[in-house]
């Protein structure tokens, strides 16, 4: 069983990553051998379709460590990801009686994840946190890092916190219960580090892409490719790891290609897809397919990317599934949209592009003129609707 450390100089500590088939049926001994002894209750937070799959299973085994369990489901959905399901949290973490040295678990994907961590990080100033992400987006991205938060209607993650869970328990078996628009979500965001990574993450992912065909529940439902997806997996948390140990803040003076804030390649189009379509018709991952897209077209209209790279880019897209339609949407509604994006400096926003396929550069908003962005949006959007 992989078992990656993410380290944090900075505060000097690190935490585990534990990746296996099979894991959910020892969370309890997972979640006990990292708080310790002490802790006595667990805090589960999910979602209806999520604990219906796993729920009763996680709080049968959290009980057999003399953990006293209580769980609450939030909506499903990135809309509601918000301040009033914030709140929502909050409610229960004190009818649950939790306690400083308790601990919350996160069992879900990065909507859960978000919004338990940002739960988490708040109350009683901080209590521990497990992430036990059951989607593929969360498994290999949004349970690995720290991010925290919630929406505001004015844009997306614009309230949150930076807290570390205490351990990540991966189980890929997870994935066999997914649809199929969520694991398309899932191959864009692996196919985004792996543009940003480097060349051999990225082509490792297409080579899985390729395999897969179109039916990937019943590919993952293979035992022999069990054993690749979990290699998958590994080296997209081992890459994102080494870039939190690097910038676990995301200081917004780092303009390297080690910045944290390469992993935002594709966002600033995908936060924008999302917000002005209620965050309903996009999952992320999606929005993102469509973001990576319009940067490679930026990109090759600065000069930076080949041709041949930016259709390895669009290929790349293509094998992780349909994307629902995105061109008719108004060029000039998503550049608006895109001026309140949380990752902009001064002002000005910071457009995650790249030089080449494994190399990323940040590029001043400035640099790019209105008539490149919204011709890059067009043909971004058009690719593969």
């Amino acid at each position: 069983m992989p078992r990656l450390q993410v380290r944090l100089p900075a505060r000097q500590t690190n935490y585990e990553i534990r990746i296996g088939a099979g894991l959910l049926s020892e969370l309890g001994r997972e979640v006990r051998t990292v708080v310790g002894p002490g802790p006595l209750r667990v805090a589960l937070i999910s979602n209806p379709i999520v604990f219906n799959h796993y729920g009763k299973r996680v709080l049968q085994r959290l009980r057999v460590e003399n953990f006293k369990t209580t769980h609450w489901l939030m909506p499903d959905g990135e809309r509601h990801k918000s301040l009033r399901s914030w709140e929502r949290a909050l409610t229960f973490l004190t009818e649950s009686g939790l306690e400083r040295g308790d601990v919350v678990v996160a069992l879900g994907g990065g909507v859960v994840g978000d919004l338990a961590g940002f739960a988490a990080a708040t109350y009683l100033r901080g209590v521990a946190f497990v992430q036990v992400p059951t989607t593929l987006l969360a498994q290999i991205d949004a349970s690995v890092g720290g991010k925290t938060g919630v929406n505001l209607p004015a844009g997306k993650n614009l309230v949150g916190a930076f807290h570390q869970p205490q351990v990540v328990v991966i189980d890929p078996v997870t994935l066999q219960s997914l649809p199929r628009r969520e694991l398309t979500s899932g191959w864009c965001e692996a196919v985004k580090q792996g543009a940003v990574g480097s060349r051999k993450l990225f082509d490792q992912t297409c080579r899985l892409l390729r395999r897969s065909g179109t039916d990937f529940s019943l590919w993952l439902q293979d035992g022999d490719t069990q054993a690749e997806v979990c290699a998958a997996i590994e080296a997209h948390c081992r890459f994102k790891a080494s870039i939190v140990a690097r910038d676990e803040r995301e200081d917004i003076s780092r303009t390297d290609h080690q910045s944290r804030r390469i992993l935002n390649f594709g966002h600033t189009t995908a936060h924008a897809l999302e917000k002005m379509t209620g965050f309903r018709r996009f999952r992320h991952g999606e929005a993102v397919g469509y973001g990576m897209l319009v940067a490679g077209e930026i990109s090759k209209n600065l000069g930076m990317l080949g041709s041949g790279e930016l259709e390895s880019l669009r290929e790349s897209v293509r094998l992780c599934g349909p994307l629902p339609r995105a061109n008719d949407l108004a060029v000039d509604t998503i550049s608006r949209a895109m001026r309140l994006d949380k990752k902009s400096v001064g002002g000005v926003t910071k457009w995650v592009l790249l030089e080449r396929i494994g190399r990323a550069r940040i590029v001043d908003g400035n640099e790019i003129d209105m008539p490149t962005l919204r011709s890059s949006l067009r043909a971004g959007l058009r690719v593969l609707s």
